[in-house]
């Protein structure tokens, strides 16, 4: 996408050329992501996830919260310091709240990774959760990722969702769990294509007519207000734009594009979204109105109002966290293919059980209660 022109990103240049030393440090981040999730998974959230929830769910949470944040803050420093994108923050800043619900557009197949980067800033990076399609679950690794994290798998069909989706919700209740909960209310990524039959279908249905999100799926985001309503600290309407280009997920492997990440962030009290379904779901489209419209003034602009409310990643944190993931990693994989028989017989014992886990959607439940 370019900036001045909507989404041109077959017309105009890369932001960075794809260098050969640009590329071996992409695969070589990859390796290094795909094998830390791998260990991080094996090695310590099979046991915040199992063992641990046996005990105690709140517990189990926490544990695997600080492990994966440990793995996801890799992903905002390899953007950030490494592939150098400049990520911009704007509007309201965001309250150190525990359990927050956030509402975002869904530009492009990588919005949900930016907002890694504003979590790590919130300390909040590991209680991040997403409602996503199901047939991510099936990806190898990371739907044991997705799963162990406890994500939230759909069809995007609601006859099919509806009940899944509330039983899910309703083991989110507990006000001490740490919790960042995000939906797409589009229901998929924005697309020219998408876009036209999303026109065409609020022209003959007497909805508001936008150019730079689709039409907002109520019935997914009212069911989280309605099951969570009791337990939110806030609601946090995000609105993501990009210079110059709209990325790919190679792109951002690569770091040639985007050049900058734009969030705009208006947080909003619970007391003020309305609680009958109706008035909720009206409320839903005026916010996607008004994210047109932000999305039209950042198209001709280049830049949201009110910039500036969070400070740069720390370059130090951020290198102690790599350095405590590569070590761990490092050592787990000595474990693994150099030491005793038995921690292979671990490994594929563990691999075993997050892949029926993960195909069953299987959880413990507590024996015993903390």
């Amino acid at each position: 996408m370019n900036v001045q022109m909507g989404d041109d990103s077959g017309k105009q240049p890369r932001h960075r050329n794809l260098t050969p030393l640009r590329m071996m440090r992409g695969i070589f981040c990859l390796i290094v992501l795909v094998l830390s999730a791998f260990m991080v998974l094996v090695y310590f959230g099979f046991w915040t996830a199992t063992g641990l929830r046996i005990i105690s769910v709140h517990y189990s949470r926490v544990g695997t919260s600080f492990f994966f944040g440990c793995w996801l803050a890799l992903w905002p420093f390899w953007f950030e310091k490494i592939n150098k994108t400049k990520v911009v923050i704007s509007g309201d800043s965001v309250p150190p709240a525990k359990r927050v619900l956030v509402i975002a557009n869904h530009r492009t197949e990588v919005d949900w990774m930016y907002l890694w980067d504003l979590a790590l800033r919130k300390g909040c990076v590991g209680s991040i959760r997403y409602i996503l399609k199901s047939s991510l679950m099936k990806l190898p690794v990371f739907g044991w990722v997705f799963h162990i994290m406890e994500f939230i798998p759909v069809e995007r069909r609601w006859e099919a969702d509806a009940l899944k989706l509330r039983q899910i919700l309703y083991t989110y209740k507990d006000p001490e769990d740490p919790l960042w909960l995000v939906v797409f209310p589009e229901g998929t990524d924005f697309t020219e294509q998408k876009c036209i039959r999303s026109k065409k279908y609020a022209s003959e249905n007497g909805l508001p007519i936008l150019n730079n999100v689709l039409l907002p799926k109520t019935k997914g985001f009212y069911a989280c207000l309605e099951e969570l309503r009791g337990s939110l600290d806030a609601v946090c309407d995000i609105t993501i734009g990009y210079k110059h280009h709209c990325p790919s997920f190679l792109d951002n492997a690569f770091g040639v594009d985007p050049a900058e990440v734009h969030m705009h962030v208006r947080c909003i009290a619970i007391v003020d979204i309305p609680e009958s379904e109706n008035e909720a779901a009206s409320w839903l489209m005026d916010t996607f109105c008004d994210k047109d419209k932000l999305l039209s003034d950042f198209h001709s602009q280049g830049h949201f109002p009110r910039e500036g409310i969070e400070s740069e990643l720390s370059t130090a944190k951020c290198l102690a966290n790599f350095i405590f993931v590569l070590t761990s990693t490092a050592l787990c994989t000595y474990l693994t293919l150099f030491s005793s028989i038995w921690f292979k017989i671990y490994v594929s014992s563990v691999c075993a059980y997050l892949t029926t886990a993960t195909y069953f959607n299987f959880r413990p439940s507590p024996i015993v209660s903390l």
